[in-house]
């Protein structure tokens, strides 16, 4: 009897116990979502250009750049977002200049706007009527070469204020700075870098954690980041294949995952991406890259 009755017992235990599991589990698989939920999404670089196009008749820095991008050791079909200066007279406003505007478009990169002087203009320094003209002129001219007006500005001397950013809005375009800056603008005539790869490591660096907490914009399935280049610079023409191998190579050094495509190749998906990093009010205080960021804030 004694055997009998605790056969039953035993049933009994295994019965609760399974219970618990079951009642337990659904609780696991909430747990493990949280933690998907955290995990960031890997990162892409997102190449942009400001100032071009250049209008040099013979080593074209530009022209070099895109040749770059489309046939390199990295990544081949590499599309950037190139701001333009379309009316400078010795850039954009010249013959080579509207032709690589053109080919920029042709080749599949996305077109965005500078500014439209005669040269490179800060926007806040200019009047009401001379501000207006600039970009009423600079969305003409890019959407009778793509079809369609800009929808992204980036400010010469990423300088901009509360009227700039109005006008701006009012004309369909939103701001966008940038993550990383490879200071290669031209500075007292200095055009070039000894501290490439020190410089891209200590950009990335004050970007890990936001990326590991996932608290920067994700799309597409892949997390963002802007790196900004001057096309008009010689040394930068020269040594883009080089600055492609840094970024992945402080990446992997940061442990920072990077996508299957490691640089966007789809004009759409640069837009899309760009457009989740825009600035939408004077609320937000990004960091500017470099000295820009005591200069003006």
């Amino acid at each position: 009897m004694l055997v009998r009755f605790r056969s039953p017992l035993r049933l009994l235990l295994a019965s609760l116990l399974l219970s618990i599991i079951a009642l337990a589990a659904p609780s696991c698989e909430a747990d493990e979502a949280d933690d998907s939920a955290t995990t960031p999404a890997p990162i892409r670089f997102l190449i942009s250009f400001d100032d071009g196009p250049s209008g040099a008749d013979y080593a074209n820095p530009t022209a070099q750049v895109l040749r770059t991008l489309a046939q390199n050791e990295v990544q081949a079909g590499i599309k950037a977002i190139f701001f333009t200066q379309t009316r400078a007279i010795n850039g954009g406003g010249s013959i080579n200049g509207k032709a690589l505007l053109k080919r920029e478009h042709d080749e599949g990169h996305l077109l965005a706007f500078h500014t439209a002087t005669p040269r490179h203009s800060n926007h806040r320094y200019l009047t009401e009527e001379e501000f207006d003209l600039s970009l009423k002129n600079g969305i003409a001219d890019i959407t009778a070469i793509t079809g369609t007006a800009p929808k992204l500005v980036r400010p010469p001397f990423w300088n901009y204020d509360g009227r700039t950013l109005a006008a701006y809005h009012k004309y369909g375009m939103q701001l966008l700075l940038t993550d990383l800056n490879a200071n290669d603008g031209k500075i007292w005539g200095v055009n070039f870098s000894l501290t490439k790869r020190r410089n891209m490591l200590k950009q990335l660096t004050t970007m890990q954690a936001r990326w590991q907490s996932a608290s920067l914009p994700a799309i597409d399935g892949a997390t963002p980041i802007i790196v900004t280049f001057h096309d008009i610079n010689n040394y930068t023409a020269r040594h883009v294949e080089e600055y492609l191998l840094i970024l992945l190579e402080v990446a992997h050094e940061l442990n920072m995952t990077v996508a299957s495509k490691a640089f966007y190749d789809d004009r759409g998906e640069i837009e899309r991406a760009a457009l989740a990093k825009t600035i939408r009010d004077m609320e937000v205080k990004p960091p500017l890259p470099g000295f820009w960021n005591w200069l003006w804030q």
